[in-house]
């Protein structure tokens, strides 16, 4: 049995051992082409736009964190007003020379942070200035002296929403945003007047009346600003908002309207040029009343950082 067994393995083995090595070179191939191949699926080929996106490692559109920080400084053309105390008023005419002569300090910066499309923004300012005027009458008998001095705090914090773009130095032509915003504007207002009247004649008369008015208060506040890319460094923003609405006295409103031109001097920094209109108008309700009004036009200057 064993030698029977024998030849048959001998006479099986032979076509076996043909068709093995016809059929192993063929399979070995197909093994190094599967091996090599990108596995199937949805995550073979990625969408397009996903390999910019992954080559980029965090890029603008890695975080849903964003922000911006602006120094500026404003520069009115023209400001005038009137300070009222206790019914005593005295009126205020300057130009640019008179208030950068009267100027003591002044601070301002704009910011604000992003999550997504809410965010919050925030934009503070504090001016001081202090203006001294004497005129004497025609033939010398009387001189009149008068020193203004005012300083003008302008805190405002405000939940913002964006529609468009993110805000950015550098986009393509015909990107845009538009952020409308409400809050509070808190307004810092000390205002001083001393007025004197001096004879000149022999029993040299003076009569001199003084006074001030001080008050912080709250204002709600509502604006909107946007921004429209005309080339990738340039781009075109407006903003404009208004406070007060008569809630804190008898006349109390503020408003901004501001339009100018961003240019970027790197990816992440623009500087901007515009025009700017600031008015503020406070009255109490008291007998005799007291408050004041000012308006302010003029060239605003900034560097703003976005990141």
């Amino acid at each position: 049995m064993t030698s029977a067994l024998s030849a048959l393995l001998h006479r099986t083995s032979a076509p076996l051992l043909l068709l093995a090595c016809l059929l192993l070179p063929p399979l070995a191939q197909a093994g190094e082409a599967t091996a090599g191949a990108e596995p199937s699926g949805p995550t073979a080929t990625p969408e397009p736009g996903r390999e910019s996106e992954a080559g980029q490692g965090g890029g603008a559109d890695s975080t849903p964190w964003r922000g911006t920080l602006e120094l500026y400084g404003f520069a009115p053309l023209r400001a005038t007003g009137t300070t009222t105390i206790r019914g005593f008023e005295a009126d205020t005419d300057l130009d640019l020379g008179d208030i950068l002569s009267s100027l003591k300090w002044a601070t301002a910066l704009r910011g604000s942070v992003e999550h997504d499309r809410w965010g919050l923004l925030t934009d503070l300012s504090y001016v001081r200035l202090s203006s001294d005027a004497a005129r004497t009458t025609p033939g010398g008998r009387f001189t009149g002296k008068a020193t203004v001095a005012s300083t003008q705090g302008l805190y405002d914090l405000a939940v913002r929403y964006r529609f468009g773009d993110p805000e950015a130095a550098v986009a393509a032509p015909g990107s845009f945003s538009i952020i409308p915003y409400a809050g509070v504007r808190v307004i810092d207002a000390q205002l001083d007047v001393d007025a004197q009247i001096q004879g000149n004649g022999p029993l040299g008369l003076v009569f001199e009346r003084q006074g001030n008015f001080g008050r912080t208060w709250a204002q709600p506040l509502l604006g909107l600003q946007a921004s429209v890319f005309v080339a990738p460094k340039l781009r075109l923003f407006a903003r404009g908002d208004i406070g007060g609405f008569g809630i804190s006295g008898e006349k109390d409103l503020s408003g901004n309207a501001q339009v100018g031109l961003g240019y970027a001097v790197g990816n992440n920094t623009d500087i901007n040029l515009s025009w700017r209109f600031l008015g503020l108008r406070y009255e109490n309700d008291r007998t005799p009343s007291s408050g004041f009004s000012s308006y302010q036009n003029g060239i605003e200057l900034g560097l703003k950082f976005f990141f």
